[in-house]
């Protein structure tokens, strides 16, 4: 028995952003709401029309009532499950069910935090240490996540002989994409050699190969395709969507290699009905400059081992063959805690051709894909402007 397609049942219509940086000692509920507010009136609704709602939050597992409240939304539907940084991307699969299933007519999916202004970092990793225990890991109290992704980025260096250079390009390309960017959060010059040179955080990944911390906060609306017209004079449609986790924690990762993007990537092309020669430009979960080239091998842009020697050459610069983070990334953009709904908002800039001076000539089909935890949840979309 084949599984229910939902490709090309939703569409998102408005976005919206606000706090980014530092949010100037607003509350996560202050900025989010300004998000929200933002996103639903560039959808041509009002926040009365929204039925359904979709958040989730590092810190607090009744955030999803919490925002409802602050909102005065009743919601028909509402859905807080947590998947990590790809949650927000995991979520329009599940916005999709909720429509398709007459649960909702309009979702509102949500995020926000502001860890750079109200800093509580070793709080919230006491508190995790406490609530998510990892027994093979929080022993030998390692310097989590980056620690992780070193580990990870390290055996691929030993297994594929991708080199610290290598990675260097992906924060390098990230901060040329941010400076045509004036929402970004770095974009000041950045050189292979100063990312090298950077001070180290954990072996091989210095402090300019590990993302932001910022806040910032971001929301989109998503409804019915054959009513989106209606809304909005440029809907964009989500083709195919996947979502797979194998794992909790690297030591109980099979291969650090290998991602569970294998699966999500297979899924979202398989129900989109597209191949990875169809995408125009990539919105990848960069965390860590170890993770795109990574998740490139894993979603079918090149062999297994690839990743750096694929990057190279300026391939996901400004005017490269494969445009990738063109917003900046969480390297240089903004990286709040959780970021794939930032992923979401800048493949919906592009391809309604409102990305400035940033904009991708060719912009027709755009693949956006979260990470959550350590390289543990993946979830892949694939959107474009036409069905």
């Amino acid at each position: 028995m084949s599984s229910r397609s939902y490709r090309g049942a939703i569409a998102v219509l408005g976005t919206g952003m606000a706090g980014l940086g530092d949010c100037g000692g607003r509350t996560e509920q202050e900025i989010i709401a300004q998000a929200a507010h933002r996103a639903v009136a560039a959808s041509g609704l009002k926040m009365q029309d929204i039925d359904g709602i979709i958040t989730s939050s590092l810190t607090s597992p009744w955030w999803v009532m919490r925002m409802s409240e602050y909102l005065g939304i009743r919601p028909r539907f509402s859905d807080s499950t947590m998947f990590g940084g790809s949650s927000f991307i995991a979520d329009l699969k599940i916005a999709a069910m909720a429509i398709e299933a007459g649960q909702c007519d309009h979702v509102l999916v949500c995020y926000g935090a502001n860890p750079r202004s109200a800093p509580s970092s070793t709080q919230i990793n006491q508190m995790r240490a406490a609530l998510d225990p990892q027994p093979y890991e929080h022993p030998y109290k390692p310097f989590n996540p980056v620690t992780s992704y070193a580990l990870a980025a390290a055996r691929h260096m030993h297994q594929y002989g991708t080199t610290r250079r290598q990675l260097a390009e992906v924060a390098v390309a990230a901060r040329k994409w941010a400076q045509r960017n004036p929402d970004a959060f770095l974009r000041g010059p950045l050189t292979i050699d100063d990312v090298l040179s950077a001070k180290m955080i954990s072996d091989p990944l210095t402090v300019r190969d590990c993302c932001l911390v910022t806040d910032g906060a971001g929301a989109f609306v998503v409804t019915r395709a054959d009513r989106a017209q209606d809304l909005h004079p440029r809907p964009i449609y989500v083709l195919g969507t996947g979502h797979a986790h194998w794992h909790r924690q690297i030591s109980c990762m099979p291969d650090v290699t290998v991602t569970p993007a294998v699966e999500s990537g297979r899924a979202a092309f398989a129900e989109a009905g597209l191949t990875p020669a169809d995408i125009d430009l990539v919105e990848l979960y960069d965390a860590f400059t170890i993770n795109p080239i990574l998740f490139l091998e894993d979603l079918g842009f090149c062999a297994k081992g690839e990743g750096g020697a694929f990057i190279g050459g300026g391939r996901i610069e400004p005017g490269g063959d494969l445009p990738m983070n063109t917003n900046g990334g969480g390297l240089s953009f903004t990286h709040p805690g959780m970021y794939s709904i930032f992923l979401v908002i800048e493949a919906v800039a592009q391809l309604r051709r409102e990305a400035g001076e940033r904009q991708v000539p060719k912009a027709d089909v755009a693949l956006v894909h979260g990470n959550g935890g350590v390289l543990s949840s993946q979830a892949t979309a694939i959107l474009s402007h036409t069905l």
